[in-house]
């Protein structure tokens, strides 16, 4: 099938601590057609004090990919982040951010299931509120695990996913340690019924995988099949 580049709105979503500046972009077909939805999926962004926002490139890519499998994806800035209300509180009010976002998809398409993604500091917000979020599948890239400093959130005692989940990480990242993830992802233990991580290493891609995009692009695609 062949698509149009996705209809875009512009909106503000109200969140726990004001609104929340938010891009939806829906695929539509080559006549204009809207596409049956099979899922819609929420993006998070990398760090807020390190400029990270929704128009981060890996983000964008991200989505884009959500997109080519027929889903609408969501991106928003967090608190604090140009527009949106509020100020950064370390990953936890982010994290309340994103679940307000996940329920206004939920409203929009209340028969879709949902995807969630995250990139860095956003990939550590999306593993926090997977337990009640409940996506149907989960992505993180270059998961920020070490990145998060608050005493109430340990990754290494995050509930396990219990969705299919990517990890998609740079093998020469600087920012957000591959061993540090790579060790973490192979610690998760097999659970009834409860999978574990797919792992996609990208030797010598770093934190924003700069020349390697579109290899990310794939990982991301190939596990969306």
């Amino acid at each position: 099938m062949v698509l149009k580049p996705p209809r875009a709105e512009r909106l503000v979503i109200e969140g726990p601590a004001g609104a929340l500046q938010t891009l939806v972009e829906t695929p539509v077909t080559e006549a204009g057609e809207p596409l049956t939805v099979p899922a819609f999926a929420v993006v998070c962004h990398p760090h807020p004090l390190f400029g990270g926002t929704m128009d981060n490139k890996v983000v964008y890519t991200v989505a884009r990919a959500f997109e080519q499998r027929g889903a609408p994806a969501i991106r928003f800035n967090f608190r604090g982040v140009a527009p949106s209300g509020g100020t950064y509180d370390e990953g936890r009010g982010e994290g309340e951010d994103a679940l307000a976002i996940v329920a206004w998809g939920r409203h929009r398409w209340p028969d879709a299931p949902l995807w969630l993604a995250g990139f860095s500091f956003g990939g550590a917000v999306a593993l926090r509120i997977a337990e009640q979020a409940e996506p149907e599948r989960l992505v993180l890239v270059a998961p920020g695990i070490t990145r998060l400093e608050r005493a109430d959130f340990d990754a290494a005692r995050a509930a396990q996913p219990t969705c299919p989940w990517l990890i998609v990480q740079g093998g020469a990242d600087d920012v957000v340690p591959p061993q540090a993830v790579l060790g973490w992802a192979a610690e998760r233990q097999p659970l009834p019924g409860v999978p574990l991580p797919e792992v996609s290493l990208l030797p010598d891609a770093g934190h924003f995988f700069h020349g390697r995009i579109n290899e990310l692009r794939e990982a991301v695609l190939a596990f969306m099949r």
